[in-house]
C-alpha cells in the first residue's frame, strides 16, 4: 500500500509543476424552466458570482441562458424571476475541457409580493419530483464521483443515504429501511427497466457491477418509502434515473480506465439550429483486458468479461415537440473453475467446489419518448420501450475416475414492451394534475435441468413459454395552500392480466414549512408488487398427470407505509433532518405448509429459491428512526452523518414472528472531505468513509442431518436466528483534478477497506466432515481511476 500512495503523491508533484499563467474560462450555459408545467421560461435573470466578479444574463424565448468567459473553478449561480421562488446553485465545478450544461427548475409563488424573498430554491436535499416530500432525496452526480467507496455506481452511492445499507460487498443490492432489495423499482427517463447491473437474473434488482454510467447520467431521485402515486409495482424503494442530454453546440469526449473498465464517450449537436444533440458511451472491462494481455490482476482463475454502451439522441423541434431516442445494453460472463483446476481469489468462495460453472447475462433497454405542450401550461408525453434480458447458468461435474458430466443447466429470458402516456398541467400556481396510462407486455421463456440421484443424463424440471400483461395507471393532485403549506393527493392502480389481479393504491403526502428553515413532513400509502415473475411459472409434477402452475394465481404482496419527518436548515451550508416510519407488510408468498420460507427474505442472490405451491398467508413489518446530519461542501469542505435504527421482521407459514434476513438492527455511515486548491488550475482532494452496520442475518447448519444425507441441511426452525459480528469498514480516496487549456484530467486512488478489517460473507459446510468454513468479503482493495475529458 505505501508503494501505491508513493507512486500517487509522485505524479501529483511532477503535475503540479506544470504552471500555466493565463488564466483558463469555460462556458456555462443552460436552460430555465417552471417546475410545475416544464415550460420554458423567458426573462429569467441568470447570475453567476464569481471570485472574479458577478455576470448576469437574462433568458431568451426559449428559456435559454449562455456565460462563454467563466473562471474555473467552484462557482455560484442564482437565478430569478418576478413571481417565482429564487434558486441558487452553490460549488458548481468548472473545468477547461467541457462546458456546464444546466437544466434548471423555478417554482411560482402562490402570493405574489413585490418584496424579494431569498430562499434557498431546491437542493439536492430534496426531490426532482416535486410530489414526493417525505423519504426521498436527489442523487447528485458530482457526490457519485466525489464520494470514497461508491465505485461511480449509483447503487453503492445510494447506500450513504439513511436507511439503506448493502447485502454485501460483493454485489449493489440495495436493502431500504429492512426489505427485499428486489422490491425496488429502477426507472429511467420515465420508463421503468429490468437489473441495470452485468451478470443479472430476472427478478434481481442488483450484481456485482453496475451497467449504469454515471458519466451519462444527471442529478436523480432516490426515495425510500412512501413514494407518490407516479410510482408503482415497488414495495421497498425508487430509483427514478434521468439521464443528460449531449452537448449542442461542441462536440466533447472522455476517456477513463479504472476497475470497472475501459471506457470512451463521445457527445455533441447534430443540428445546431434546433439543438438536437447525441451522447454515447462504451465500456469493456479491465480485468478481462489485461488477462488477454497475459497480465494478472489478483483475480486468479475466474475473470469477469463484461462490456456496456448507452446512447441517447435529443431532437427538439418547434412545431412538434421534443423526441428522445435512448439506450444501455451490456453482456457479461464469467467461469468459475473446481479449485482443483484454480483458485479463485477474487470472485469465487474458494469452497473446495468439484464443479465447472459457467455463466452468462445480456441484458438492454431501448427507449423513445415524445413530449409535446399543447398549451403553456399543459403538456402530453408519450413513451415506448423495449427491454430484454437473459441469462443462461450450467454447472459440469469434474471427477477424475468419470467423464465430465453436466449437473445443472438454467435458461432464463424475458422480453418486454411497455408504452404509455402521460398528461401534465399546471391548472394554476396553487394547483397541478398529473396522469398516466401504462401497459407492460412480457414474453417470458424459462428451461431449467438437473442431474437426478442415481440418473446420468439432464432431467427438465421447468420448460416454460407464457406471456404476462400487467395494466398500470395513476392520477396525482398537488395543492399549495401557500408558499409553506402543500399536500398531494394520488391513486395508484395495477392489474395483472394473468390471473387478474388488482390493486388500488390510494397516496397521500403533506409538508408545513412552520419556520423559515424548519419543516415537517408526513406521508401514507398503500403499495403493491406482482411476484418475480418466474415465480408465477415454476411447474408443479403430478406423477402421470401434465404438470401444473401451481403458483400462478398468487396474489400481489402489498405494503402499508407511514413516515413523519422533520427538517432543520440550520444554515445554507448546514442541515438535519429525521425521520420515524412503520410499514406492514401482508399477501406475502409462504408455502402452503408450516414451514419458515417468506419471499420477503429472498432477492439478494443470482435467482430465487424453486418453491413452489405458494399461498399468499405470509406478513412482515419493519419500523425505524433515521438521522441524517449534513454539511453542503462549503470553502472546500463538507461531511455527511447517516444513522437509522430499525426492526424487520416476517411471518411464514408456521405463524411464528422471526427477524427477516435483512434484519442487520442498524446503519451507520459517517462521510467527510476537503478540497484543497494546490493553484488556480489544480486541485487535491481527501475523501473518508465509515461505515458501521450490523451483521447479517443466517439460518445455522444442521450438522447431524448433513453428515447423515451428504449433503447440507440446516435447521430451518432456527431460520435467520443467528447474526454475525458487525460490518465496519473504512474507505479513504486520494483525488488529483489538473486543468490544461481545453483537457482536464483527473486520477484518484480510493483505498478500500483500509484497515483489512474480516467481515464475514458467508458460512460453507462439508457435510461428511462436518467442518464449517468463514469467506470474508473484500480485503483491503485499492481502486485507481484515471479519467481525462477533451
Amino acid at each position: 500500500m505505501k508503494k501505491i500512495v508513493s507512486l500517487f503523491l509522485t505524479v501529483l508533484f511532477f503535475t503540479t509543476l506544470q504552471s500555466q499563467t493565463s488564466i483558463l474560462i469555460q462556458t456555462v450555459k443552460g436552460t430555465v424552466a417552471d417546475e410545475q408545467s416544464g415550460k420554458s421560461l423567458p426573462g429569467a435573470e441568470v447570475r453567476m458570482e464569481t471570485k472574479n466578479g458577478n455576470f448576469t444574463v437574462i433568458t431568451d424565448e426559449n428559456g435559454f441562458f449562455k456565460f462563454t468567459k467563466i473562471p474555473i473553478g467552484r462557482q455560484q449561480l442564482k437565478i430569478s424571476k418576478m413571481g417565482f421562488e429564487d434558486r441558487y446553485l452553490q460549488n458548481i465545478e468548472i473545468t477547461s475541457s467541457k462546458e456546464v450544461v444546466l437544466e434548471i427548475n423555478i417554482k411560482e409563488r402562490v402570493k405574489k409580493q413585490e418584496d424579494v424573498i431569498i430562499k434557498a430554491g431546491k437542493s439536492k436535499k430534496n426531490a426532482l419530483n416535486e410530489a414526493a416530500v417525505v423519504s426521498a432525496r436527489q442523487l447528485s452526480i458530482e457526490e457519485a464521483f466525489r464520494y470514497s467507496g461508491t465505485r461511480n455506481d449509483p447503487s453503492r452511492m445510494a447506500q450513504n443515504f439513511a436507511g439503506v445499507s448493502g447485502s454485501n460487498d460483493a454485489r449493489n443490492d440495495i436493502v431500504i429501511r429492512g426489505n427485499s432489495p428486489s422490491g425496488v423499482l429502477w426507472r429511467m427517463d420515465g420508463i421503468d427497466m429490468p437489473n441495470p447491473n452485468h451478470f443479472s437474473t430476472l427478478g434481481a434488482t442488483g450484481g456485482p457491477v453496475s451497467m449504469l454510467n454515471i458519466n451519462t447520467l444527471k442529478n436523480s431521485d432516490f426515495l425510500t418509502g412512501a413514494f407518490p402515486a407516479h410510482y408503482g409495482n415497488a414495495t421497498a424503494g425508487v430509483f427514478d434515473l434521468k439521464m443528460r442530454n449531449g452537448n449542442t453546440e461542441k462536440n466533447e469526449f472522455l476517456g477513463q480506465m479504472g476497475f470497472n473498465g475501459f471506457e470512451f464517450g463521445a457527445e455533441g449537436p447534430i443540428a445546431k439550429k434546433n439543438k438536437s444533440s447525441y451522447l454515447v458511451n462504451y465500456r469493456y472491462s479491465m480485468v478481462a483486458s489485461l488477462q488477454k494481455l497475459g497480465l494478472q490482476f489478483g483475480t486468479g482463475s475466474a475473470t469477469p468479461y463484461y462490456q456496456d454502451a448507452t446512447f441517447k439522441i435529443h431532437l427538439p423541434t418547434k412545431k412538434s415537440g421534443t423526441f428522445s431516442f435512448f439506450g444501455l445494453g451490456g453482456e457479461s460472463h464469467i467461469r468459475f473453475l473446481p479449485e482443483s483446476q484454480g483458485k479463485d481469489n477474487l470472485y469465487s468462495s474458494n469452497d473446495g467446489s468439484t464443479r465447472d460453472r459457467n455463466f452468462k447475462s445480456l441484458t438492454g433497454m431501448l427507449g423513445f419518448t415524445h413530449t409535446y405542450f399543447f398549451t403553456q401550461k399543459s403538456s402530453g408525453k408519450f413513451m415506448f420501450s423495449a427491454t430484454g434480458l437473459s441469462s443462461h447458468y450450467t454447472e459440469v461435474i469434474v471427477d477424475p475416475s468419470k467423464p465430465d458430466k453436466p449437473a445443472f443447466d438454467k435458461k432464463s429470458e424475458q422480453l418486454k414492451y411497455t408504452a404509455g402516456y402521460l398528461f401534465n398541467t399546471k391548472i394554476s400556481a396553487k394547483q397541478q394534475f398529473t396522469t398516466a396510462v401504462y401497459y407492460d407486455w412480457n414474453n417470458l421463456k424459462l428451461k431449467q435441468d438437473y442431474i437426478k440421484d442415481g440418473d446420468s443424463v439432464l432431467s427438465t424440471i421447468i420448460n416454460s413459454k407464457e406471456n404476462a400483461g400487467l395494466l398500470r395507471a395513476f392520477a396525482n393532485y398537488s395543492l399549495r395552500f401557500n408558499d409553506q403549506l402543500s399536500t398531494n393527493f394520488g391513486l395508484y392502480y395495477q392489474q395483472f392480466i394473468l390471473n387478474q389481479t388488482n390493486s388500488l393504491e390510494p397516496r397521500w403526502n403533506l409538508k408545513y414549512q412552520f419556520a423559515k428553515k424548519q419543516s415537517i413532513s408526513l406521508g401514507a400509502g398503500l403499495h403493491s408488487q406482482t411476484q418475480p415473475l418466474e415465480i408465477y411459472f415454476y411447474q408443479t409434477a403430478n406423477g402421470p398427470a401434465p404438470v401444473t402452475y401451481t403458483n400462478r394465481n398468487l396474489k400481489m404482496v402489498k405494503s402499508l407505509q407511514g413516515v413523519i419527518g422533520y427538517d432543520n436548515n440550520i444554515s445554507r451550508h448546514f442541515r438535519f433532518k429525521t425521520e420515524l416510519y412503520a410499514q406492514y407488510i401482508y399477501n406475502a408468498a409462504v408455502e402452503n405448509f408450516s414451514s419458515t420460507f417468506s419471499m420477503l427474505n429472498t432477492g439478494a442472490d443470482f435467482g430465487f429459491p424453486d418453491k413452489t405451491n405458494l399461498v399468499n398467508n405470509g406478513k412482515g413489518y419493519n419500523f425505524g428512526t433515521e438521522i441524517t446530519v449534513e454539511r453542503f461542501l462549503d470553502k472546500g469542505f463538507y461531511c455527511l452523518f447517516t444513522g437509522s435504527l430499525f426492526s424487520s421482521k416476517y411471518k411464514g407459514s408456521d405463524r411464528i414472528w422471526r427477524s427477516t434476513a435483512f434484519n442487520s438492527n442498524y446503519v451507520l455511515n459517517a462521510l467527510a472531505g476537503k478540497e484543497i486548491y494546490l493553484n488556480e488550475k489544480t486541485s487535491f482532494g481527501v475523501d473518508t468513509k465509515i461505515t458501521l452496520t450490523g451483521g447479517q442475518r443466517y439460518t445455522p447448519f444442521d450438522l447431524q442431518a448433513s453428515k447423515i444425507a451428504g449433503f447440507v441441511i440446516y435447521q430451518t426452525d432456527k431460520a435467520y436466528s443467528l447474526q454475525n459480528s458487525p460490518y465496519f469498514r473504512l474507505d479513504v480516496k486520494l483525488s488529483y483534478t489538473r486543468n490544461l487549456k481545453k483537457v482536464t484530467q483527473k486520477w484518484y486512488i480510493d483505498l478500500q477497506n483500509l484497515t483489512g478489517r474480516e467481515n464475514i460473507y458467508i458460512r460453507t459446510l462439508q457435510p461428511k466432515k462436518s467442518v464449517i468454513s468463514q469467506i470474508n468479503q473484500i480485503g483491503f482493495f485499492p481502486n485507481i481511476n484515471y479519467l481525462i475529458t477533451f
